[in-house]
C-alpha cells in the first residue's frame, strides 16, 4: 500500500483524473457498441442524463453513494407509470450509473488527498495512511457480504428497506444536531481514532448486505459516522466515495450476468453521473464543512421519509 500511495503522490495536479477519466470513455465506448438497446426507448427518456448529473452530485459530495438519489427516484418513475423498472432492475442499473459517477467521485477526492493546502483553523489535513486504512478495511469486510448476499441470501426487502430507512433517519438527524452542537467549534480530529476503525469494521458487514440490496449503505454509514465524529470533509466523503466505487462496480458484475440491467438507462444516465462526478469535489469545498453536513443530514432524512411514505403497507 506505501508504494502505491507513493506512486499516487508522484502524479501531478489532475493526472489521476485525467488517466481515470480515459478509463472511464473507453468503458462507455464499448458497452455502446457491446450491449443491446433501443434508440426509442432512449429517445422517451431524454430526461436521465440530468437525473444522473443531479444524483452524482449529490453523493459525491456526501460520499452517501448514488442510490440514496437513484433508487428513490426510479421508484417513483415506476409508481407513476413513467418507466417500469423492477425492484431487482433498480438496484441493477443504480450500480451501473454509480460505477460512472462515484469512480470520477473517487477519482477527484484521492486526486485532492495528495495535493491538499494549508488548512484553515479549526480544520485538519488527512493522511493517505487514514484515508485508506478505512477504505480498505471496510472493503475487506463488507465486499465478501455483498457479494454473498447477492449470491446465496433471500431478505424481505420491504423489511429491510423500512429498518434501515429508519435508522439512516436518526443518523442524518444526529448528524445535523451535532454539527451545530458539540462540533460548532471543535477542532476536525487529525487522526482515525483506533475506536472509531473499530466501530466501521462493526457497520461495514451489514453495510454491504444493504448495498447488494439496494445499490446504497455501506457508503452512506461510512460518512455519517465519521462526520458525526467531527473528520475532515476529505476523509469522510472521499473515503466513502472509494468505497462505494469499488462495491458497486463490484456488484454491477453480478447484475450483468443475471441480465436485470435495462441498458438505455445505464447508457443515458452513466455520463451524467460522471460529469456530476467530476463536479462534485469542488461544490463540496465551496459549501464548506457545516453547511455540507446540514445539506447531506437534510437530505438522508427527507430522502428516507420519502422512502418509507412511498414502501407504506
Amino acid at each position: 500500500m506505501a508504494a502505491t500511495q507513493s506512486g499516487l503522490s508522484a502524479l501531478p495536479k489532475g493526472r489521476l483524473v485525467v488517466i481515470g477519466g480515459c478509463v472511464l470513455l473507453v468503458v462507455y465506448a464499448l458497452l455502446l457498441l457491446s450491449v443491446p438497446f433501443d434508440p426509442q426507448l432512449m429517445a422517451r427518456l431524454w430526461f436521465l442524463p440530468g437525473i444522473g448529473v443531479i444524483g452524482a452530485i449529490i453523493a459525491n459530495t456526501s460520499g452517501t453513494g448514488g442510490g440514496v438519489v437513484f433508487v428513490p427516484v426510479f421508484n417513483a418513475l415506476r409508481e407513476w407509470s413513467v418507466m417500469d423498472l423492477q425492484p431487482l432492475q433498480v438496484v441493477g442499473v443504480s450500480m451501473c450509473i454509480q460505477s460512472f459517477g462515484m469512480t470520477m467521485g473517487a477519482l477527484r477526492w484521492t486526486d485532492r488527498l495528495y495535493h491538499q493546502p494549508e488548512p484553515e483553523p479549526l480544520h485538519a489535513k488527512v493522511s493517505p495512511r487514514d484515508f485508506f486504512t478505512v477504505a480498505l478495511a471496510v472493503l475487506a469486510l463488507s465486499l465478501p457480504a455483498m457479494l454473498l448476499t447477492q449470491r446465496l441470501t433471500s431478505f424481505d426487502q420491504h423489511a429491510v428497506l423500512m429498518g434501515y430507512k429508519g435508522f439512516s433517519i436518526l443518523l442524518g438527524i444526529a448528524l445535523i444536531v451535532s454539527t451545530w452542537t458539540v462540533n460548532l467549534a471543535r477542532p476536525e480530529k487529525d487522526r482515525l481514532e483506533r475506536f472509531d476503525l473499530m466501530v466501521l469494521l462493526l457497520l461495514a458487514i451489514p453495510g454491504g448486505v444493504l448495498t447488494a440490496l439496494f445499490s446504497v449503505g455501506i457508503g452512506e454509514l461510512v460518512a455519517l459516522y465519521l462526520f458525526i465524529r467531527h473528520y475532515p470533509v476529505l476523509l469522510c466523503t472521499g473515503a466513502a466515495c472509494l468505497i462505494s466505487s469499488v462495491s458497486v462496480i463490484s456488484g454491477a458484475i453480478w447484475h450483468i450476468d443475471a441480465g436485470t440491467i435495462q441498458w438505455e438507462v445505464v447508457l443515458l444516465a452513466g455520463p451524467g453521473a460522471a460529469l456530476g462526478g467530476f463536479l462534485a469535489r469542488p461544490i463540496a469545498l465551496w459549501l464548506g464543512a457545516r453547511r455540507l453536513k446540514t445539506l447531506d443530514g437534510g437530505w438522508i432524512v427527507l430522502s428516507g421519509l420519502y422512502l418509507l411514505w412511498l414502501n407504506r403497507g
